[in-house]
């Protein structure tokens, strides 16, 4: 058969039957955008209906009363993202630190340091941090800070000595400058386990935070202890349910966060 017959025979491929490119998967579905949400608006609005019907006597309506628990969501709140943005600020960059040539062989003597933060008890600790600085919301921050240091610098520490050296070594190839290196190929790279430290972070700085009332800090400690040495069930249920609440809907928006952040070749 000669090539002439060959092109007749031949037919033109038709574009329209072509298969249509496939769409990317979406990073969020309905269910991860509403299912926590709801159930968490559920429990809040149970709570609410359950006040509404109890019996509560004038101890638990005074400790309840006048915006107090309203300002100590408020005070738990502001612990949790002013500790957080202090440690974000201080762990990622000592890790991106930790990891840089000479600096490396600190490792160790740091990460001993973070451990040391997170192996003392959160109550002991702020308890020398007070004696220290005196009581106020100072020591309650820098207990906390130092409480969730840990997951957050080391998790930016492996997650850039896990980066492949053979992509590494390929950009400074192209030419690309260290801080090229580090900013277009590490740390995208490390964006993941960077993201687990922080929602781990988060959680923790949730719970720690509870116990800034012992150092003057405020917070949901503040309706826990008086429901504990008042007895008062209504008010340790309310500080206890809220915080419970915050502790879960934080990590849901660093949930939605790790996915949106995340490079979108590195998704699973």
């Amino acid at each position: 058969m000669t090539a002439t017959e060959v092109e007749e025979t031949s037919e033109p491929l038709d574009e329209s039957e072509a298969p249509p490119p496939e769409r990317p998967p979406s990073r969020l579905t309905w269910q991860k955008l509403t299912f926590l949400p709801v159930t968490l608006i559920a429990v809040l609005l149970a709570t609410w209906l359950w006040f509404q019907q109890a019996d509560l006597d004038a101890l638990t309506r005074n400790a309840l009363s006048g915006g107090q628990v309203t300002k100590a969501l408020w005070q738990h709140i502001q612990l949790t993202v002013i500790s957080t943005f202090f440690v974000l600020i201080i762990a990622i960059p000592l890790g991106i630190l930790l990891t840089r040539g000479a600096m490396s062989r600190a490792t160790p003597v740091a990460m001993a340091f973070a451990n040391m933060g997170q192996a003392t008890p959160a109550i002991g600790l702020l308890a020398l941090l007070v004696i220290w600085l005196g009581i106020g919301r100072r020591a309650a921050l820098i207990g906390i800070i130092a409480y969730a240091i840990l997951p957050v610098l080391s998790n930016t520490i492996t997650g850039l000595k896990a980066n492949d050296p053979t992509l590494l070594e390929a950009a400074r190839g192209i030419g690309m400058s260290p801080t090229g290196v580090l900013t277009r190929v590490e740390l995208p790279l490390a964006v993941p386990l960077i993201l687990a430290g922080v929602r781990t972070a988060l959680v923790l700085n949730v719970g720690t935070a509870t116990l800034a009332v012992f150092g003057g800090g405020g917070g949901l400690g503040v309706l826990i202890t008086t429901g504990i040495t008042n007895q008062r069930m209504p008010v340790l249920v309310l500080g206890s349910i809220l915080t419970v609440v915050l502790a879960l809907l934080v990590d849901w928006l660093a949930s939605i966060a790790e996915l949106l952040l995340r490079p979108r070749g590195l998704q699973p």
